[in-house]
């Protein structure tokens, strides 16, 4: 459906289509960041980010510093890691992750000495601007620095100066409109300053001359504090301040676009291909701290909060400290009591361990009880096609249809049906009536089509090494083949003239 359709239908006065408004439960909205104390253990992660895992560059009994780096990236697709505090790497083996599946990864575990001395390997650049755009974009890479808002996206990937789309827009992401979680908000509220160098940052590299922060209404001490800081640094005249209505999912990237340009970033493409580049605000302060202070990327903040939370708050946090510390340290021991959802209740997923570490997309730790739990996800009954879940839809998918694709394995025709154009917000869940848990079965039907996507790349792989192995045998059959009857040749004319030579001779005798 064309944006003009929208509008002629009054759909689109607000941004985009479809939403809902859950109650915000922003329990910890007025609370400042606190610090984690240091746990007795951390235990990193070597892959954090979308893309490859990275490789160790220390070995067991090594000493480390600091946001030194342990271990580098491997391909384009990838974001160094560096040491949360200073201490000794103790072993590096597999263990548990933030995931619903219990598996684990490669992880690097640092008894901390008690000094955090920092490693001053990245210096200040207090003068970025003296520098290439492309060695300060190379810096944020060094840093580690990835998206903050959950996606984990190399940052510097999106920084690229490409002549054929070049970036217009700076779109700085405040929206963070899942109920429960605050962290965005009181990083505006205390970290205005910083958010704002770190937006100059990007706008230098990128070369975009405008930027617009986006903050849900509900926020009104955020838009105040960030308009102020835009002043102070008197950037009235590039940066301006949007406040939009409060609807999950405003921060999702392409509704984001959508609600402030009122263009739509076309399926399959990515939103620098219309001008515009999208950063969370967390993303940008750790840009900041990268480039004019030097140091990479070692913490987070992260909310910690729920309907079984005793004190509810947002808490920075080393990057592999384990989530049952960082629980306990909001009042949380009773585990058995309910369930911990890392991330946003809609969009989040629920960890059947606690014994594993924050990771670098860890936005939000919520302990839910087992009653809230329970309401949430009743027994699922049959679809009534009552066209609530397409009403609400931010995509403008069909989600029930496209449910019974999945359901049935039937992926071909899920594809048709744009699934890897949902963004698994959860606004279809949320609205069933039947209780259908509908973002699982696209979940399930998009790892099934990146499998089988594998499979066949493999397939074709090993097929064309199949063909020249074949083609290399013949080749070289060929070449012996041709070698011997050269061979043959040379020695033939000898061994065949003589007895014809004779018989001539013979009858002219």
């Amino acid at each position: 459906m064309n944006r003009t359709l929208l509008e002629q239908l009054g759909l689109g006065r607000e941004g985009f289509t479809g939403g809902i408004h859950p109650e915000q439960e922003k329990l910890s909205a007025v609370l400042p960041i606190r610090d984690c104390p240091m746990p007795s253990a951390l235990i990193v992660p070597l892959k954090q980010h979308i893309g490859e895992a990275c490789s160790p560059l220390v070995d067991v009994g090594d000493s480390v510093k600091r946001g030194q780096k342990i271990a580098r990236a491997r391909g384009y697709v990838s974001a160094p890691i560096h040491a949360p505090t200073s201490g000794k790497v103790v072993k590096i083996e597999e263990h548990p992750i933030p995931h619903p599946s219990g598996l684990g990864l490669p992880c690097m575990f640092i008894e901390p000495d008690g000094e955090d001395v920092w490693e001053t390997e990245l210096e200040p650049w207090p003068d970025y601007r003296e520098r290439d755009p492309g060695e300060v974009r190379e810096r944020i890479r060094l840093g580690g620095i990835v998206g903050l808002g959950g996606a984990v996206f190399p940052t510097f990937i999106k920084l690229i100066r490409d002549k054929q789309h070049p970036i217009e827009t700076i779109i700085i992401n405040g929206i963070e409109c899942e109920p429960y979680l605050t962290n965005d908000h009181r990083l505006m509220l205390e970290e205005a300053d910083t958010i704002i160098s770190g937006l100059d940052v990007i706008m230098y590299i990128t070369g975009a001359k405008r930027a617009v922060i986006a903050i849900e209404d509900n926020k009104p001490d955020a838009v105040e504090r960030m308009s102020k800081a835009v002043a102070d640094a008197n950037r009235d005249d590039a940066v301006s301040i949007s406040v939009l209505p409060t609807r999950y999912p405003q921060g999702s990237e392409k509704q984001l676009i959508l609600s402030l340009t009122g263009r739509e970033v076309p399926a399959g493409k990515l939103p620098m291909h219309i001008g515009v580049l999208c950063q969370n605000v967390a993303t940008t302060k750790a840009i900041h701290e990268a480039v004019l202070i030097g140091q990479p990327l070692t913490e987070r903040v992260v909310t910690v909060s729920g309907d079984a939370v005793a004190r509810p708050g947002n808490m920075r946090v080393r990057i592999g400290t384990s989530i049952r510390y960082v629980l306990a340290q909001h009042g949380v021991t009773d585990l058995d009591a309910g369930h911990v959802l890392h991330g946003g209740p809609l969009m989040g997923e629920r960890l059947p361990n606690v014994d594993v570490p924050v990771v670098k997309s860890s936005i939000g730790l919520l302990f839910m009880s087992n009653e809230s739990i329970a309401e949430a996800h009743p027994e699922p009954q049959p679809c009534i096609r009552c066209g609530h879940c397409v009403e609400v839809c931010p995509a403008g998918l069909v989600p029930n249809e496209l449910a019974r694709f999945c359901r049935y394995d039937q992926f071909d025709k899920a594809e048709d049906y744009q699934l890897f154009d949902c963004i698994e917000c959860g606004c279809c869940s949320y609205v069933c009536p039947s209780n259908i848990p509908l973002v699982h079965y696209y979940r399930y039907a998009k790892g099934q089509v990146s499998k089988i996507s594998r499979e066949r790349n493999f397939a074709e792989i090993s097929r064309l090494r199949t063909e020249a192995r074949e083609a290399r045998i013949a080749r070289e059959k060929a070449e012996r083949a041709a070698r011997r009857s050269k061979v043959r040749a040379q020695h033939r004319p000898a061994a065949e003239e003589s007895p014809a030579t004779d018989k001539t001779e013979g009858d002219e005798a």
